[in-house]
């Protein structure tokens, strides 16, 4: 049997393979940048776990496309492709496979315990890490099981010989109805690649020879998609299903304006997500995912400016009500006594951890956070239920904004002030720029300055986070250096706002080839372009289908 392999074509060791709405994928990533020899299904229930080994009977090789898992080798084939959000199917021929429980202990408090079904004669591995059952049903062919029932120490699994099999694998709670097929292993194929370019039809209908990452893209999206359980209340896309298994506060908004042209409901879902979670002041948490909510830090308030490239809000007083409540966190809860500009208490705050900006001090008044706030109070007053309180939005917003100029622009460039000293400091990092984003709200010498430090920013690949001549660069510093997705797309957008589109133009063009070179990583090293981290994020995804949708609408070649 050969089935000609559909694109887009990836590796399993970048992305993993996986289907919108599951809350498990496959790929040899089992822990933070720890790669296994073989395949695992791996659960984000309760976090990232490794719950299923899958070796082959022989020597390998893996290919991936959207709708199928294939491995080849010893004369035989193994096909995977997911039927629904929670069943995987698998088939062999010619070749056997080992299904191995991944943690080989069982404790009175972790690990796997395995036991044959005497209901409907399937295998089941119940797992303390997800608490959650793994069901494995024979079709066809012979499965032999390890360790049944078996305590403490053990390898527990099903053996498929080398002849001809098929099996189904389940995630659930804790009980279902015996599994019964809904067709043949091709007709799940076809059905889930169905699924996958109706999406990708959806979110890059633009897609074409001159954008050859976005079929790619559409799908680290889409199957990084989860359906609606524990603490994630909506349909959300986390950032990867490698270990960044997580919905951040400010990531989520780049998702939702890559989706929102073809999928307004599920970019708005995108949007809200956070915002479920807002606390009795008024904050975002810092991250949600399955059974966990950080409120420990907050993220930057982009929501104001992500508002302005998503489409109008179905519940206009809700979306206003939501903002109001998230703007006044910060006009109350992080402005010091007599001070206009308001602070992060460390560079987590920013989402830009550890740059340089925070070298001098962590509680700090920078430039950036004055200019989100601006474009956020402008927003609630555009979505004011009354002209009273817009005209109160618009005085804030345009006492902020002449604060910042007053205050942290010396003539030459935005400062930094640490709150408790007074004192200020001048930087080489991007984030110092990032005020840029208020476009014609800056005065055109001041928009001209910051235009021209950014282009010194740039390199081949897009805009460094730290200045490349820099004492304090590092190649794989996370903010300190390497190229992340979320200041490209901030910058990308401010200086086409400021007057100043060529420069906006070979921001995105550098990007945009930077992800056809290197995939879609969590950042990447400034002067080689090599990805960083983790290797399928979903912002940077995003980023490239944010910056292609619009160059593709300039049609520009």
């Amino acid at each position: 049997m050969t089935v000609a392999a559909q694109g887009p074509a990836f590796s399993l060791w970048e992305i993993p393979f996986g289907y919108r709405g599951s809350w498990f994928g496959f790929s040899p990533v089992v822990a933070e940048r720890t790669y296994a020899e073989e395949v695992h299904l791996v659960s984000h229930q309760t976090g990232m776990h490794p719950i299923l080994k899958l070796v082959p009977g022989a020597e390998t090789a893996i290919t991936a496309t959207p709708h199928r898992l294939t491995w080849s080798g010893g004369g035989g084939r193994i096909d995977l492709a997911y039927e629904s959000a929670d069943t995987a199917r698998l088939r062999g021929r010619g070749l056997g496979l080992r299904l191995l429980a991944a943690d080989p202990v069982l404790t009175p408090f972790s690990g796997p315990y395995f036991y044959q079904d005497p209901v409907d004669g399937s295998y089941v591995f119940t797992v303390y890490q997800t608490g959650r059952r793994y069901r494995i049903t024979l079709l066809g062919g012979r499965a032999e099981p390890l360790g049944a029932q078996a305590l403490g120490a053990a390898e527990r699994g099903v053996v498929l010989d080398d002849g001809e099999w098929e099996i189904a694998v389940e995630e659930y709670e804790t009980a279902r109805a015996p599994y019964v097929s809904t067709g043949s292993f091709e007709q799940v194929a076809k059905a889930a690649r169905a699924e996958f370019d109706a999406f990708a039809a959806a979110v890059a209908p633009w897609r074409g020879d001159r954008t050859p990452a976005a079929e790619l893209a559409a799908y680290v999206l889409w199957s990084a998609t989860v359906r609606p359980a524990g603490f994630v209340t909506r349909p959300a896309v986390l950032m990867s299903k490698h270990w960044m298994d997580k919905v951040w506060s400010w990531d989520h908004c780049f998702n939702a304006i890559a989706l929102a042209p073809g999928l307004p409901e599920l970019a708005w879902d995108q949007y809200r997500l956070p915002f479920d979670h807002q606390d009795a002041a008024g904050a975002l948490p810092d991250s949600v995912t399955h059974s966990e909510i950080l409120h420990n830090f907050v993220k930057p308030p982009v929501h104001g400016w992500a508002l302005r490239h998503l489409p109008p809000p179905s519940d206009q007083a809700g979306s206003y009500r939501l903002l109001e409540r998230w703007t006044a966190f910060w006009l109350d809860a992080r402005r010091a006594p007599g001070r206009e500009l308001a602070h992060y208490q460390h560079g987590n705050d920013s989402g830009w951890d550890n740059a340089t900006t925070f070298d001098p001090e962590r509680v700090v008044e920078t430039a950036d956070l004055a200019a989100f706030l601006v474009l956020q109070m402008r927003e609630l007053a555009r979505l004011a239920p009354g002209p009273d309180a817009s005209a109160l939005w618009t005085e804030r917003a345009d006492r902020m904004r002449d604060a910042l100029l007053a205050e942290l622009w010396d003539g030459e460039r935005f400062v930094a002030r640490g709150v408790l000293s007074g004192r200020t400091w001048g930087g080489s990092s991007l984030l110092d720029l990032m005020p840029i984003v208020l476009g014609e709200e800056l005065p055109r010498p001041v928009r001209a300055a910051l235009a021209a430090k950014i282009e010194r920013h740039l390199t081949a690949f897009g805009p460094a986070t730290e200045l490349p001549a820099s004492a304090h660069y590092q190649d794989d510093g996370y903010w300190r250096g390497p190229i992340w997705a979320p200041s490209t797309v901030l910058i990308e957008d401010g200086l086409r706002r400021s007057g100043y589109p060529d420069l906006a133009d070979e921001v995105s063009a550098r990007f945009r080839a930077l992800c056809e070179k290197s995939g879609f990583a969590e950042n990447f090293d400034a002067r080689t372009g090599e990805g960083l981290r983790d290797r399928a994020y979903t912002w940077t995804a995003s980023a490239y289908l944010i910056l292609a949708a619009a160059h593709e609408r300039r049609g520009r070649p």
